[in-house]
Formats: structure tokens, sequence, C-alpha cells
């Protein structure tokens, strides 16, 4: 029997999950970085599980799925460790190294580096089990043992050995943390010095360098070449000193300058043909680049077309196969009939969506089969299969299919449905034979004659030539062609014979010719001296034109140029005047906006400090009148107290006396007593009342006048308020009226509450200078006329 075990490779990930956490050495770069780390942690593959839905665990349906796809919430990380960023730190700190750095400022301290502690003799002690690197020695291992030596170190310097000489240079390697492409490639040039009265040729290439020049080419060495030659001829020069030598000096620089500008000339011809080949090869790529870019845009042009045109094929075919359906299922059901769906019939049927639901729907039946595919050495070549078969037993390979023989039924007997339907339909059959056999044969309706093709004739052969002939026919005709040739060469010799007299007559000819070419060159060489004299004579006059023409061109320039500086300085001056003159005028209006605003704030400052210097004036005046009643209160409970006490003890010494006194009266003194103390107790005391009512009338009228008054003022302040909300300033106009007839309001309600104690004393100072002797009957005729005095005035009031 064969297992297949599937195996999976396992994933190895260039780093741990948690490592951004843990690892000391792992490093970010910044804090997208850390978000990174922090969202793949959480989201790694591993931490999806596949939960199953206990109610429909066992369903086969797809609207009640048996399990689904949840991430573990559960964070292996404990709590306590921080997932923050451990990089601001190191941010702050290397910020105020570069400020420090750049700006120069010593007030700035830079934190120290805190390195981690390491314990050594701990936990890491096995990152330290190495030996030490001592310079200039040499690590020798334990297990090697050193030879012993003979050299006695008492013994004295003539017996010792003497030590070898450091060698002066020596080879030393080095590490380093670049790159070949990052160190210095270009060649090293030491500082030199010239021997005095020496002239090395090598200084002549002083001004070429490194990808200038050097390492030379050939275009540096015909330079140098060139450079050689001129300083040979400058050596051959005659001395400017020597007069007779003169022409000779002035024709040799001629030359030199012919050949100085002929070189010219080829150099430029080069840089020319450089910049036509290159202007050449920049049009074939602009074309190359044009033809790509129209290929590229017919390319996906056509792309385009051919996606709309399978889109819209498949559009067609989708709307086809759609409307084919519609149709069967008009056909399947003519008259129109609804019928509903029969669940029975459709898990009876083995065709219907319960077992083979359609793709267009959304399900894909084959979704995932591959896992269920067995990979097997076995079954991937022949010889495995065979091996294979070898494990089979042989009723598998061989198998015999036993056919199962019908029963017969009885004769006379009861007969099965399956039996009778059998019967019928074999009489049926036999019925149908016996007509087709009947029916006449007809001759065919159309016939159509088959035509065999040709035949293909047989291929033509060519006789195999044998090699010897072959070999024979190759040397005749190589022989052939020998004779040609040779025949050929007699015929030009022969023909030389015949025409040698024409031959001669033609050369002496050539030498006449000759003789006039030799005086045609020197008339050539005449014209060309007059040229040179002509180029000559033109090249000073151009020389003089030019000297002419630079000073005449020097002047202009100066003048343009200082006219060209005094026009841009005028413009620049009355730029700078526009400028001033704008910034002068948005100085003024910014003056007048701040002086605006300035005196507003001065006049609300001003408001605001009287608002406060009033309350603060209500406040002490509520304080001095509250401290006021306060003593007043208490002087009247204390002389109260006082005064009961002393009338207690006079009407005690008065009550002793009068007791004494009683007993010693008679009863016309009695009365006498009564009626002084009648009038001269209960008679003021009625008075005193009168007097109090009439005071308490004539207040009312002046409390009523003034409130009266408060609110007409207060209804008027508030219209107006209301009018003048609009604008800052109308409105702090209005706040100060405001507040104006407020204290106008307060000024009559004070001098309404000054003028009531004022009134309220004359009255009682008339009711004191009343006379004290009056009748029983005059009491009341005050209060009557009081009570008539008070109607009348609220009639007035109304």
């Amino acid at each position: 029997m064969t297992e297949v075990h599937t195996i999976k490779k396992p994933v190895l990930n260039p780093t741990r999950t948690y490592d951004y956490l843990y690892d000391p050495l792992y490093k970010t770069s910044s804090q997208a970085d850390h978000s990174r780390d922090v969202f793949k942690s959480q989201t790694r593959f591993d931490r999806i599980k596949k939960q199953p839905i206990y109610p429909t665990m066992f369903s086969e349906l797809r609207h009640m799925p048996r399990a689904q796809i949840v991430m573990d919430r559960t964070d292996p990380v404990p709590a306590f460790v921080s997932r923050q960023w451990k990089g601001y730190s190191e941010q702050a700190r290397d910020a105020l190294v570069r400020y420090k750095t750049f700006n120069y400022d010593p007030t700035v301290q830079i934190p120290a580096e805190n390195a981690r502690y390491v314990d050594v003799a701990g936990a890491e002690r096995a990152k330290y089990f190495r030996r030490p690197i001592i310079p200039f020695l040499q690590a020798v291992p334990p297990e090697v043992l050193l030879a012993t030596t003979t050299v006695d170190p008492l013994a004295p310097p003539e017996l010792q050995i003497p030590r070898p000489p450091t060698p002066i240079t020596r080879t030393v390697a080095c590490q380093t943390v670049y790159r070949d492409g990052e160190a210095q490639t270009d060649p090293f040039t030491p500082e030199y010095v010239i021997r005095p009265g020496s002239a090395p040729e090598l200084l002549t290439l002083a001004t070429l360098s490194y990808e200038h020049g050097l390492p030379a080419g050939l275009a540096e060495v015909e330079m140098i070449e060139r450079a050689r030659a001129k300083r040979a001829w400058e050596a051959q020069l005659p001395p400017m000193h020597d007069v007779s030598q003169l022409e000779k000096r002035q024709r040799m620089m001629d030359e030199m300058e012919r050949s100085e500008w002929r070189l010219r000339e080829i150099e430029i011809e080069k840089l020319q043909e450089a910049r036509l080949e290159l202007l050449k090869q920049m049009l074939k790529e602009r074309e190359d680049n044009h033809s790509q870019l129209t290929t590229k845009r017919l390319d996906k042009l056509w792309a385009k077309k051919q996606q709309a045109r399978e889109a819209k094929v498949k559009k067609i075919r989708q709307q086809y196969l759609q409307n084919m359906r519609k149709l069967e299922r008009k056909r399947t059901n003519v008259e129109g009939r609804v019928e509903r769906q029969d669940k029975i019939d459709q898990y009876i049927d083995a065709g219907s969506q319960v077992y083979a639901p359609m793709t267009r729907i959304g399900i894909f039946i084959d979704r995932g089969s591959e896992q269920y595919n067995i990979k097997s050495a076995y079954l991937s070549s022949y010889q495995g299969l065979c091996e294979l078969e070898n494990f089979l037993p042989e009723y598998i390979k061989n198998a015999t299919v036993k056919v199962p023989v019908k029963p017969k039924p009885a004769s006379g007997g009861f007969k099965r449905r399956s039996e009778r339907r059998d019967d019928q339909l074999a009489e049926l059959f036999a019925k149908m034979k016996q007509q087709k056999e009947e029916q006449e044969v007809k001759p065919l309706a159309f016939l159509e004659k088959i035509e065999k093709p040709v035949s293909r004739p047989p291929t033509p052969s060519v006789e195999v030539v044998p090699e010897d002939e072959e070999e024979r026919e190759l040397s005749v005709i190589q022989l052939q062609a020998m004779v040609r040739g040779r025949a050929i060469q007699n015929m030009m010799l022969e023909g030389k014979e015949k025409r040698l007299e024409l031959i001669r007559e033609l050369r002496s000819t050539h030498a006449l010719q000759e003789a006039e070419a030799q005086v045609k060159h020197t008339e050539k060489e005449d014209t060309l001296s007059l040229q040179r004299q002509r180029s000559r004579h033109e090249h000073k006059e151009s020389i003089i034109d030019r000297h002419l023409g630079d000073t005449e061109g020097g002047s202009v320039g100066e003048m343009l140029d200082f006219l060209s500086k005094e026009l841009i300085r005028l413009q620049e001056e009355r730029r700078i005047h526009a400028f001033s003159m704008l910034a002068e005028r948005e100085r003024r209006v910014r003056e007048a906006e701040e002086s605006g605003r300035r005196q507003v704030e001065e006049r609300r400052r001003r408001e605001e400090d009287e608002i406060f210097k009033q309350m603060m004036k209500v406040h002490q005046d509520s304080v001095n009148t509250y401290l006021e009643d306060v003593v007043l209160e208490a002087v009247d409970e204390t002389a109260k107290d006082r005064a009961r006490s002393e009338v207690q003890e006079m009407a005690r010494a008065i009550n002793d006396v009068a007791y004494e006194r009683e007993q010693q009266l008679t009863h016309l003194e009695s009365q006498e007593i009564v009626s002084e103390m009648v009038y001269g107790f209960l008679l003021p005391e009625v008075q005193r009342e009168t007097s109090q009512r009439r005071i308490n009338q004539v207040q009312r009228k002046h409390l009523l006048a003034a409130h009266k008054a408060i609110h007409r003022e207060g209804e008027g302040v508030i219209k107006q308020v209301s009018r003048d909300a609009t604008g800052a300033s109308t409105s702090s106009e209005a706040d100060a009226q405001s507040s104006g007839k407020k204290d106008q309001v307060a000024e009559v309600s004070e001098s309404a509450t000054q003028s009531e104690p004022e009134q309220v004393q004359s009255e009682q100072s008339q009711a004191q200078s009343e006379p004290e002797q009056t009748e029983e009957a005059e009491p009341e005729q005050p209060e009557t006329t009081a009570e008539e005095t008070i109607q009348t005035e609220e009639q007035s009031d109304e």
C-alpha cells in the first residue's frame, strides 16, 4: 500500500517577528519602518485561524458555512514591553550635534551617550571568549610549546647575539568599510623642484591632467610631436639682432604660420566632420525614437482595439448564450405556466444546482482541487507504475466478470412486470424488423459521381556517374582553360610586335608633354608667389582694420555700457522713488488706522476705568452704609439696653416713691397725677405716630417720581444702544452717554434719598415745635386729614 505524505518546505524569514522589540542590534531608520514592522507582526499568517461555527458545523449549504476565518487577538508580547520607537533620543541628539556644528553655539550642551551595561562576567560572558589582539605580537595557541633558548640572558653584551636591523619599509594590510568605487582613483602627482638652468621637456605637459589628456592618446602624441618640431624650428630661427637675416626670419615665420593655419584648417575640418557625424547620429536616434514611439502608439492603439473587440465579442457571446437559455426555457414552458421549484426533484436530478451549481452564479466547484492531487514517484514514470503493479494482487490485475444468468420464467405461471415488459419489447422489435424487410428499396434521388484523383507521375532520376570519369572530365576542363590562356598571351605579344612604332611615337610625345608641364609648373609657382604677396598685403590690411575696429568697438562699447548703466540707474532710482512713495503712503494709512484704533482703545479704556471707579464707589458706599447701619444698630441696641436698665431702676425707685406717696395721697391728688400722666405720655405718642405717617406719605411721592425718571431714562438708553450697535466708535459714545445718563439717574436717586431724611428731620422739628398741650379731641382731626391727604395724593399720581 502506498502512502502519500505532503512535505511543506519551511519558510525562512530574514528576521524574527519581534526583533524590533527585543534585539538590541536591530535598528530602524524612522518611525515609518517601526510602524511597518509592527503591522507585519500583528498581521502575520500564523495568527489567522479557522474557527468553527458550532451551530452549523456539519452543514453543507453555502449560506450556512461550517467555519469562519478570524485573527487571533492574543498578543504574545507582554504588556510591560514598550512598543514605542527607540530612535527619538538619537534623533534629538543628532539634531543638537548638527545645530552646534553649523551654528557654533557653545551654550548648547550635547548629552553624553550612555552605553548599555554589559555583564562580562555574567550572562554575556560567552561573547568575550577570545584572546586579546596584542600589537606586534603573534597569538600562539596554548598547545604549542616554544623552543628553549641557548643564550644566557645574564651573559655579557659581547657574547649576546645582536638584534637584526629593523627594515626601512614594510607592507601592512588594512581593512576599510569603503568600497573600491568610493576610494580615490585619480593618480597622485607629487610636488617637484626644477634644477636651476634646466628646462625638462616633461613640464610642457603640466597642463594635462587625468581624464583631460592623460593617459595620452593619438591626438596628444601628435600635439607633443608638433611642439617638439616647433621648438626645433625656434632654435633654427636667425637671431633678431642680425639685420641681414631678417628676410629669412620673416620667410620662415610666414611658412610656419601657413603650416599652422593648414593644421588648424585640418583640425576644424575634423571637428566639423565629428559634429556632422554626431548630428547624423542624433538625427538617426531621433528618427528611431520617433519610429519607436509611433510603433508603440500604434501597438497600444491596436491592443486597445483588440481588447475592445474581444470585450464586444465576449459580450455578444454572453448575450447569445443568455438568449439561447431564454428560448430554451420558453420552449420547455410553451403554455406559460408558472411552476414552483420542487426540492425533491432538485435532489433527485444529479445535474441540478444542488449537485452541480453553475459557475456563472458565483460558485467554483474546482477551486482548491489541487490539494487533492496525489503526487507520487510511482505515478510519474513507467518504471514506477510497473513497480506499483507488482504490489497489486492478482485478482485486481486479472479481473473476471461473471455474466448473470437470467432465470427462465415458469411456463403457465405468474410473470413479473419486468418479464411482461421484455416480452412486449421483443414482440415490438420483431414487428418493426418485418416491416423494414417488406419496404421496397427506392433509387437515390440525387446521384453524384466521385472522380478519383489523377495518379502522380514517377519522379525522374539521373544515372550516377562513376568517380574516375568525373575526375577525367575535370582534368580536361582544366587543360582547356590553360590552353585558352596561353593563346591569349600569344595574341597580345603579336599585337605589341605589330604596333611597336606607334608605341615609340607615343613615348616621345609624352617627353614633350613633360617639358610643357615643367613650364606650366614654373608659371604656377609665379602665380602662387603673387597670390602669397597679395594675401600678405591683405592680411596686413586686415590686421590694421581689425585693430581699428577693436578700438572703435571698445570706445562704442564703453559708451553704450555707460549709457546702459545710466539708464538702469535711472530706472532703479525711479523704481526706488516709487517704492518709497508707496511705502510712505502705506505708512500714513497705517498710522491713520493705528491712531483711530488707539483713540478708540483709549476711549474704551477711559470708559472702563470710569465704570470701574463707579463700581468701586458703589461698593465702597455700600460697605460704608453697611458698616454705618451695623454701628447704628449696635449703638441703638446698647442705648436701648442701657435705657431699659436705667428705666427699670428709675421705675423701681419711682414705684417705691409712688407706693409711699400713695399711702400718703388722697383721692384728688391721685386723679391729678393720672391726668398729668395722660397729658405727658399718651398724647405725645399719638402726635409722634401722626407725624411719622405724614413723613411716609411725603417720601412715597418722591420715590414714585424717582422711579418714573429712572424707568424713562433707562428705556431711552436701551433704545439708543440698540440703534448705535453697528459702529465701534458710535457704540463707545453711546456707552458713554448711557453711563452719563445712568450717573444722572443715580444722582437724582441719591438726591431724592438725601432729601428724604432732610424732609423727615424738618417735619420732625416742626412736629416738635408744635404745642404739646392740646385737648383730648384734637388727635382725631390730624388722622382724618392725613387719610384725606393720602387719597388726594394717590389720585394725583394716577
